[in-house]
């Protein structure tokens, strides 16, 4: 099964606001093969920085475009065409935007081995080990606690028992800080689960105090509440914490979570696909279990890199919660024929081959900004 063409699509929705969500744009890679079939993946980056890295053309022999890499090859070989993207991009990738692109190409690879021998990913992943997670609404923070809560509630209402706040205004100030977190609290009542990302605004110290404080709130995990890079500071600080510390999502590839699992630097591990890959994620996934801590998913994209979290997370024998973003936008909603979220708060896994969705061509032409192939 030889791949004949990679096209890259950039989506958008109309009106693009100045928030933390990447729920607003995507970058849709589909690889097609010379037996009529196409597998897609997506990349939770910027979507003109994927495709430029995926169009560029040769340069030298470590700093190559991916397209030019891998058309004429066998599809199957999966893991055999992850090392040579990697190998033969050195000198512009190793890590960021180079693997995320790289994860989209991986995802569509997996698609198509699933489409090919009619199993969902999950099975050539070893066997899911969950039918169906307890999802958890991701979504961020209202500007003040009153909003914060209304917001809770209405997710409450939704059918969710657990909800995540993050983001903006979190880091303004304590009070602030305090403020949002008993808005979450109290609008997702007594006995929800609370989880909150902050962002990566603070230092390990200020980290710590908050940590405190939210223990008030009885709150599941504090995501990001540091830079991604101070490893030393995440380690100190889950060793003193009274709440679980959760990081991962801005990490790409392997190489890059080795620090953090080398450390023992969190508590649960947030692993995106669409930023991983299958590939490199199922290795992620095999080291966080050697050191006995947690992993979740991270997604914030569509229901293609939702598809793929579900398939990935339900190999994991202590999946204890799904990230299931529940921004209002068309993008998450709407791109593919299959409705990907959660009901009565659990998400089902998909059991159709491959990634068990597919595209509404109509909304990719509708929202289509450029494609390259």
């Amino acid at each position: 099964m030889k791949i004949t063409e990679i096209i890259c699509q950039v989506l958008r929705i109309p009106h693009v606001e100045a928030k933390t969500a990447s729920s607003q744009d995507s970058v849709l890679v589909r690889v097609r093969t010379d037996n009529g079939l196409e597998g897609i993946g997506e990349a939770d980056s910027s979507p003109e920085m994927v495709k430029a890295v995926i169009d560029a053309p040769f340069s030298h022999n470590v700093a190559t475009g991916l397209r030019t890499l891998l058309v004429g090859e066998n599809a199957l070989e999966i893991d055999r065409l992850w090392q040579k993207m990697y190998r033969r991009t050195m000198y512009a990738g190793r890590r960021g935007v180079t693997i995320t692109a790289m994860s989209a190409i991986d995802m569509a690879l997996w698609d198509l081995k699933g489409k090919l021998f009619k199993q969902p990913i999950h099975s050539l992943l070893g066997g899911k080990r969950h039918s169906r997670i307890l999802a958890y609404a991701s979504i961020l923070f209202g500007k003040n606690g009153d909003e914060t809560a209304r917001i809770g509630q209405r997710w409450r209402d939704a059918g969710y028992r657990a909800v995540k706040f993050g983001w903006e205004p979190m880091g303004t100030s304590e009070a602030v800080d305090r403020d949002i977190v008993r808005g979450a609290r109290k609008g997702l009542g007594d006995d929800g689960t609370l989880l909150i990302d902050a962002g990566c605004v603070w230092d390990a110290r200020t980290a710590l105090d908050r940590a405190h404080a939210f223990a008030e709130q009885r709150i599941t995990w504090l995501e990001e509440p540091l830079r991604p890079d101070d490893y030393e500071g995440y380690r100190w600080l889950r060793d003193r914490s009274p709440v679980p510390i959760a990081a991962g999502e801005e990490e790409c590839g392997r190489q890059s979570f080795r620090p953090l699992i080398d450390g023992r630097c969190l508590d649960v591990y947030q692993v995106d696909l669409s930023r991983n890959g299958f590939t490199d994620s199922l290795y992620i996934r095999q080291r966080v279990e050697e050191i006995g801590a947690r992993l979740c998913n991270h997604c914030y994209t569509s229901p293609v890199t939702v598809a793929a979290s579900l398939h990935w997370l339900s190999t994991v024998e202590d999946a204890f919660l799904f990230e299931d973003c529940v921004e209002d936008s068309p993008l998450r909603h709407e791109l593919t024929h299959e409705k990907v979220q959660a009901k009565d708060g659990y998400i089902d896994v998909p059991d159709r081959p491959g990634l068990g969705v597919t595209l509404d061509e109509d909304f990719v032409l509708k929202h289509l900004i450029c494609e390259s192939r």
